[in-house]
């Protein structure tokens, strides 16, 4: 049967997740805006194949049903329909796999860590988002359950946290605070064994850092408007999850500006500080002041970065890379809060607005005329109204920029 995947799903997961396959980066280039799970199969696949399934057999005759080799067979077999796209067998080559190593090794045993990986590459191949969340929960706990501190389990938290992100933005599951939480949990958890390990100048950081500053963003949006309560089940311990999750959330200011000076500490022992890595964690700064509403001391981050943008120094480095136009927040990998801008010739949806000194979007007014766009040019014009901007800067002072015009290929 062939399955058609959303692309634009399967590219948000491509954005963070370190789970999908880099082939699967390319068909999503290479299929006109679909993924399909049939294949042309060579005759050096097939020959491998045949062997595969050859060396199954005569594994099961030997040791019989559940024997302790048969689990690696199951993981190659897996591997090789997997990469012809045969993703519906592959899972079931992973699940049996999963099931022997159980058996032979015990319910967390780290021999089926490369299965789960890899039925859970497929189940995101296939469109099955919960079935891939759910294992990916389970994944978690066999990798910590048997991984020592250090690099290996720091990579393996990363990898989880960022799967709790793509989940959260593709709203699986229950959208309560407690992915969110996890979420932090697992960054945290990652940079503390790398500071462990590596210390506190490592580049290494950088990830997990990341990954807490967007969680931050996250975790300062969050409104739980959508819970249930009331007699429904679990509504008590929802209800004090959430309180927990509001209460933490105080500290939520203070927690990603440390995060902020941590990521410029990294960036400039190891490149300097008038280095463009350095710098850019410099507007970072800035950017997270301004999108929580502290005005001044933003500016005053801004500032600061202009004047280090002058010295000598830091001449290579002009200050048009973060103040020629307005910039909406957060201006971070994988949580940027609009659709990229495209020509107006490719683009379904043409607006115009400006952006005030503090940041705040003005004058806008939608100047197409697609009827066929206009639910999804509403929801546009709520998301820009919502969207703090860093301003425009000229002469080292904030400005009011006026007649914006940006388009975008929304499809309905």
């Amino acid at each position: 049967m062939t399955r058609i995947i959303p692309r634009s799903l399967l590219k948000t997961l491509l954005l963070w997740s370190a789970l999908l396959p880099p082939a699967l980066a390319d068909k999503l280039e290479m299929l006109p805006g679909e993924y399909k799970d049939d294949t042309w199969q060579s005759e050096a696949e097939r020959t491998a194949e045949q062997s595969l399934r050859q060396a199954i057999e005569q594994l099961e005759t030997s040791q019989g049903a559940y024997g302790a080799g048969l689990s690696e067979q199951m993981l190659s077999l897996g591997l090789s329909l997997q990469q012809q796209q045969r993703h519906l067998e592959a899972v079931a080559a992973f699940k049996r796999g999963v099931h022997l190593a159980r058996i032979n090794s015990g319910l967390y045993c780290p021999d089926q860590i490369p299965l789960l990986e890899g039925e859970v590459k497929s189940h995101i191949a296939l469109g099955q988002y919960a079935e891939a969340d759910e294992l990916q929960q389970y994944l978690y706990r066999v990798q910590l359950r048997s991984m020592e501190a250090g690099e290996a389990r720091a990579d393996a938290l990363v990898q989880q946290a960022n799967w709790q992100f793509n989940a959260h933005q593709l709203r699986l599951g229950w959208q309560g605070p407690g992915r969110l939480s996890n979420m932090w949990d697992l960054y945290r958890q990652a940079f503390t064994d790398i500071l462990a390990v590596e210390g506190n100048a490592s580049p290494k950081l950088l990830p997990p850092l990341y990954g807490m500053l967007r969680t931050q963003y996250l975790v300062q949006e969050y409104r739980a408007a959508n819970v249930h309560s009331g007699n429904s089940p679990g509504a008590e311990v929802i209800g004090e999850e959430i309180n927990r999750f509001y209460s933490d959330r105080r500290q939520n200011y203070s927690r990603g500006k440390a995060i902020v000076e941590a990521i410029y500490e990294v960036q400039r022992i190891n490149h300097g500080a008038h280095s463009v890595e350095a710098l850019d964690a410099m507007v970072q700064m800035g950017d997270w002041a301004l999108w929580n509403g502290q005005h001044e001391e933003s500016m005053a981050s801004y500032r600061e970065l202009l004047t280090e943008l002058a010295s000598a120094d830091a001449a290579q480095v002009a200050p048009e890379r973060y103040f020629a136009e307005p910039t909406p927040l957060p201006h971070l990998q994988g949580l940027r809060p609009l659709p990229q801008a495209v020509s107006a010739e490719q683009g379904n949806i043409l607006v115009e607005f400006g952006v005030d000194s503090r940041g705040r979007v003005r004058d806008l007014e939608r100047l197409d005329e697609n009827e066929d766009s206009d639910a999804a040019a509403s929801r546009l014009l709520r998301v820009l109204r919502d969207t703090r901007f860093r301003p425009r800067f000229e002469a080292n002072e904030p400005q009011d920029t006026v007649g914006l015009v940006r388009a975008y290929d929304i499809k309905p």
